[in-house]
């Protein structure tokens, strides 16, 4: 199948130029000119898609190279863009920063090659001013491919800046299509697993406002959607989706403490046959009526240790779900939740489900990072042995009660360990798993979720 869409993607040369900046401002200004936008996060992140639906008022989507194969990265990106007029493409990391950071897989560049989307170039100016001729020069011809067609220089002041687009142009075949100044006062804040969530920054409207206004007066857009238009075809296969006979209905945890989740895998579920009904284990006293499994997701539950400790009908429910035989499936911060007890931010260990006989506590650094693919040692419930899922990790915190339900292993890299913990209808471990990377095991959740409904009704 062949789909058009106008797209650019923003890259950047490294971490903190600007990327996330430059994309939420170019977004609003497109959705206040009256456009449907939709956006996409190159990479594992959940954070950056947060402040895209926060401004877009919809579901984004990521796209990772390393999860799926070509086809499939291009099928998400044509089934996301449907009824769209632009999509918006943000990068991770550096341009050119792949897997185990020694590999060109899974970057930015890579993603846009599959693509076949425009990059435009994000370049911080703070400090610099002809050194970054050289520095577009060496991303621009590094790869004869790199297909850089646009450059916007973040941080530079309004005196300097015409004398730098002069220059750079003079010396370069790119334009640059605009710049943004210095804007102290739109930072969005950060933490140790990245930006702040939209809902934990002061005044974040206002700030995205600004940041519309900034893009409105000094990016060239009428250049910059020329360049969209020049995207080529996505041409891809459809994926056969396997469903259900009869609909299941999920319960998903999903409020402050937990909300990391892949908008494509929640899809992906959905057309599987299930129906999600999202839940708080913060603020609700019970599950949602009749359900037949449980999805409890990452986030930050460390941040509400009192809130969720003190919820105690909640966590028997839960409990008593899970014992009784209800499928679960839980994820980094969802995993702990399940614990006997966890430790909060300010260092109090908190009683938490207690399903998982461990403890959950905080180390002085980070524990596990970045991509792998698991494979499974036992049978299981989402899967037999030796079946495989791709996935990645970013946690703190630690476990005294790990599993060694699957063999994670490191891409290009010589390392392999156990992880995830299973029992029954159970899995729950800290890696996130991304489905379209082997859609067959969240089928087999959803399959072990329809035996549950039968025992359900038999009752």
């Amino acid at each position: 199948m062949v789909k058009t869409i106008p797209r650019i993607l923003f890259a950047a040369p490294g971490s903190g130029s600007g990327k996330t900046t430059v994309t939420c401002g170019v977004l609003r200004y497109l959705q206040k000119t009256g456009k449907k936008v939709t956006s996409f996060k190159c990479g594992p992140d959940y954070i950056d898609t947060m402040f895209h639906s926060r401004i877009l008022g919809m579901k984004t989507a990521n796209l990772d190279t390393y999860f799926t194969d070509d086809n499939t990265t291009r099928y998400l990106l044509a089934k996301n863009t449907k009824d769209m007029d632009i999509a918006v493409l943000e990068g991770v990391m550096g341009y050119y920063d792949g897997l185990a950071g020694i590999s060109l897989k899974a970057s930015t560049y890579d993603i846009g090659k599959v693509t076949g989307t425009p990059v435009i170039l994000i370049v911080n100016g703070r400090g610099s001013s002809v050194s970054l001729i050289a520095l577009i020069k060496g991303m621009m011809e590094y790869r004869t491919d790199s297909n850089i067609k646009g450059v916007i220089l973040n941080q530079v002041g309004e005196g300097i800046y015409p004398e730098l687009k002069e220059m750079i142009e003079r010396e370069l075949e790119v334009p640059v299509v605009g710049h943004l100044p210095k804007m102290e006062d739109v930072f969005l804040g950060s933490r140790h697993l990245g930006l702040l969530q939209p809902h934990e920054i002061h005044k974040i409207n206002d700030k995205i406002e600004k940041l519309s206004e900034a893009v409105g007066k000094n990016i060239d857009m009428k250049l910059l959607l020329e360049i969209a238009h020049e995207a080529k075809e996505i041409e891809y296969e459809e994926l056969i989706i396997p469903k259900l006979s009869k609909e299941v209905r999920i319960g998903v945890a999903k409020d402050e403490a937990f909300n990391f989740y892949y908008a494509d895998n929640l899809d992906l579920l959905k057309r599987m046959g299930a129906e999600l009904e999202f839940f708080s284990p913060i603020h609700d006293k019970e599950l949602p009526k009749h359900i037949h499994g449980l999805l409890l997701g990452g986030g930050y539950p460390e941040n509400y240790g009192e809130e969720l400790e003190a919820n105690l009908s909640m966590k028997e429910c839960i409990k008593e779900a899970i014992t009784g035989g209800m499928p679960c499936l839980a994820e980094c911060g969802g995993f702990l939740y399940l614990q006997d007890t966890l430790e909060d931010i300010s260092g109090i260990h908190r009683k938490m489900v207690g399903v998982i006989k461990g403890k959950g506590f905080r180390t002085e650094k980070l524990q596990r990072f970045g991509y792998i693919e698991l494979e499974t040692k036992e049978d299981c419930v989402i899967g037999k042995r030796g079946e495989k899922i791709k996935g990645h990790e970013f946690h703190y915190w630690d476990s005294t009660s790990n599993g060694e339900t699957f063999l994670a292993r490191k891409p290009l890299r010589k390392r392999e360990y156990p992880c995830i913990w299973s029992q029954d209808r159970i899995l729950a471990g800290f890696p996130h798993l991304y489905y379209y990377s082997n859609i067959d095991m969240p089928y087999q959740f959803l399959s072990a979720c329809a035996q549950s409904r039968q025992e359900w009704l038999q009752e």
